[in-house]
């Protein structure tokens, strides 16, 4: 019996989850930083910005704590997206699709309205992530990890916070 190891259900969550722990462990012992994500999209922000006005970007003082450029965090998020991409492609999982079935059965099959949903519901993760100073993966690994209680909190916000807007969204679903 031959095993395919690239064609498989999925990770094993507890392996998963060793595994992420590990990679917290030496990002602190490596970096001296904790995972986080949504400074990478302010950084980026400013990256863009100073393309059309150095000046200004250089004036704010934001970006004068928080330097926009290619950082550790920077490349953390582009690992992200490319190990998903390589997971994907290799458990043959990966497909694109500008509606997704959910949205598509609710709200029809306009990818512009997709689109913008999307883009608002981004705008407004990220200001909720600055206004508590940390996004999902900085509260909920880095946070919880340090015992946070902070982070605790805020993890519970954002759980409950996905779970009201994706019954305002799509109801109740579908009962057997």
């Amino acid at each position: 019996m031959a095993v395919n190891l690239l064609k498989h259900d999925g990770w094993n969550p507890y392996m998963a989850g060793a595994l992420s722990g590990l990679a917290a462990i030496f990002s602190v012992w490596i970096t001296g930083k904790y995972f986080g994500a949504s400074t990478t999209f302010s950084k980026s922000a400013g990256m863009l910005e100073k393309i059309f006005s150095p000046e200004r970007v250089a004036g704010l003082a934001y970006f004068q704590k928080e330097i926009p450029q290619i950082d550790w965090q920077w490349m953390f998020v582009f690992g992200i997206f490319l190990g998903s991409l390589i997971a994907a492609t290799t458990d043959g999982s990966f497909h694109g699709q500008a509606v997704p079935d959910m949205w598509y059965q609710r709200f029809g099959p306009h990818p512009v309205k997709r689109g913008l949903a999307a883009f608002g519901g981004g705008i407004v993760a990220i200001l909720g992530a600055r206004l508590v100073g940390g996004c999902p993966s900085g509260h909920g690994l880095s946070g919880s990890m340090q015992l946070a209680v902070s982070s605790f909190i805020v993890l519970i916000c954002f759980f409950l916070g996905g779970v009201l807007m994706a019954r305002l969204l799509y109801g109740r679903g579908e009962t057997s």
